[in-house]
Parts: structure tokens; sequence; C-alpha cells
């Protein structure tokens, strides 16, 4: 079982070292590194050359965007695996391990992974250290990850390896040109051809993103377009009906926390369509509560309730809101 930890670079010269090093630390050791240099304009190709490893390499071509660089990667990958890695992020020594013990575990699933921790951006010291736990590691089957979603973020770019052949016959894997949701797409597009094994322990850290970046940025008028396309094939018959329940469930339910920025900011017709959109959560009482709102409390009352969750700790990101 050998891997290929695939690292899409652009601009990202004061974090790749580590990065790297993260990899290199593994305790299972048949892997290889591929680097794909997104026309970086920063030192970032440079560094990884500074490295001596014969099992890293680095290819380079023009800007073309991150979902175009893994797609290159995929295509050029050398593994059975391809273990996906942001230039940014970090893996623990045992991350592949775990992998191994995932697939060892769950051999029907072409795809594993491992629980994340996300940190604050920092430039300073990375990674963050984190204790682990001592016993033997949970292992979960997904079989529906819209459900499994809707209980919390259950995968992210750089806890997830998929096996190559599968991956290579789903190119283009990654949507280029797209900026929001690129790597969900992928994810949710394989749990409906594979069952993914989920090692219960956090093997990757996960670098938040600085505040305003594109991907913290959420526009209240349009539904990122990977979940129209998880709707469109729910629609279309390409899932099992208890995937296509959670599938609907899962793009209202996004479509009711649109609803909600909406009439926190005062666009009250906004909310309304919606809500209409999201009727699939119609048999919930957020969507109930949320039309309430819409129809009968003021902007101001309903943004002051926002910060109120908030700062109770009870707001989570948007897609996955299930209340």
């Amino acid at each position: 079982m050998k891997f290929t930890v695939l690292i899409p670079l652009y601009n990202k010269a004061a974090y790749i070292r580590n990065t790297l090093e993260s990899v290199l630390a593994q305790t299972f050791t048949d892997f290889e590194i591929l680097v794909i240099d997104d026309g970086s304009t920063d030192a970032g190709a440079h560094v990884v050359e500074d490295f001596s490893d014969d099992r890293i390499r680095l290819i380079h071509q023009r800007n073309a965007g991150v979902s175009a660089a893994r797609n290159r990667g995929i295509a050029e990958a050398r593994g059975d695996w391809v273990a996906f890695l942001d230039a940014d992020d970090w893996q623990h020594p045992e991350f592949l391990a775990a992998l191994v013990l995932a697939q060892t575990t769950c051999p029907e699933a072409c795809a594993v992974a491992t629980d994340f921790l996300r940190f604050p951006h920092t430039e300073g010291a990375w990674p963050p250290h984190w204790a682990l736990p001592s016993s033997q590691p949970q292992i979960e089957l997904i079989t529906d990850l819209s459900a499994r979603w809707m209980h919390g973020p259950s995968l992210c770019s750089s806890s997830v390896a998929v096996r190559r052949d599968l991956l290579q016959s789903m190119q283009p894997c990654f949507p280029v040109g797209e900026s929001v949701g690129e790597d969900l797409d992928l994810w949710f597009r394989l749990s409906e051809k594979t069952p993914i094994a989920l090692v219960h322990v956090p093997l990757a850290a996960y670098r938040e993103a600085v505040a305003g970046s594109l991907s913290t940025q959420h526009n209240i008028s349009n539904v990122p377009p990977f979940f129209e396309r998880i709707r469109d094939r729910a629609l279309s018959g390409q899932m099992t009906p208890t995937q296509r329940r959670s599938a609907l469930w899962l793009v209202a339910q996004h479509e009711v926390t649109l609803a909600r920025m909406a009439i926190t900011a005062g666009q009250r017709a906004l909310s309304l369509r919606w809500l209409i959109r999201g009727r699939h959560a119609a048999r919930g009482q957020r969507w109930w509560l949320t039309l309430a709102m819409t129809l009968f409390f003021p902007y101001h009352l309903v943004s002051r309730w926002q910060v109120w969750r908030i700062q109770r700790g009870r707001q989570v990101a948007p897609m996955n809101e299930a209340r």
C-alpha cells in the first residue's frame, strides 16, 4: 500500500517546509511526496528543492488554481492511494499508519480518513501540540456522508486518502475555477461510490484561513455550485433513496442558514426565497422558526439573537448547522 502525498503549492513559502517535514516524519514510510507548484511567485518551490529526499517530486505548471493543481497531481501520482495535504497544513507522524489501519479494517472502503483539528492562522511556530488517546482508535464506516455531515464536519482536504484508480476514473476530480467547496464537491461524489473509513483520532492539523479570504466569505445570494450539483444528482436518481433524502436535507439546511443570514441583513424577500428553496427542511422546527423570524421579527432582534448564539458557542459553520 503505497501513498502519493499530493501537495498543491501556491505562494506558501512560509509554511511548506513544516508541511513537508510532517510527511517525512511519518512512521509508515512507503510513500512519495508530489508537490505541484501552481505558478508560485514566491520562494516556495526553492524551499521544496532544498530537500534532498528522493521521495519528493516537484512539478511546475502555470497558475491555474488549486483544483487544476490537484487534478494534475492525481494524473501524475504513482502510489496506490493519493493522500491530500494543503501546503500550510500538517500531518501527525501516525497519520499514514492510521490510514493503513482503516483500510485493513474496512477493505470495502476506497476512501479513508482521520479526524482533524482546526488551529487559528498564525505566522509563528507550527504545528501546535495536542494529546492523542492511548487506546485503540474507533473506525467509523460512513455510507451516507450527507447524513454524517449534519453532525459536524467529517473530512478536510488534509485528512483524506483515496484509491488512485478511483480518482483517475473520476477526472477531473476537482472543479476547475471554483474557490468555494471545490474539495467538498469531490468528497460527496466519492461517498456516492464508496464507503469512507474514518479513524476517530485527530491526526491532521488544519490551519484556518485568514479572515476575509475567499474560503471564509459567504454569499447570501447564491448557493455554492457543489450544493447545486448535490441537489441535481439527488433529483436525477443517481443516489439510493436513503442518500437522496439525506442529500436534499443537507442542501435545504444550508438554504435555511442563508435565509437567516438574509433576514439579519435586512433582506426579508431574499430570506423567503431561500425558505421556499429549502422546503425539504420544513419537517424540522428550524425551518419554521426561521419562517417566523422572516415574517414577524425585527431585523435588529434577529441580528442580536445570532450574536448571542455565537457568543454562547452554538453557531457552527453554515453548511454544518442542523438545528
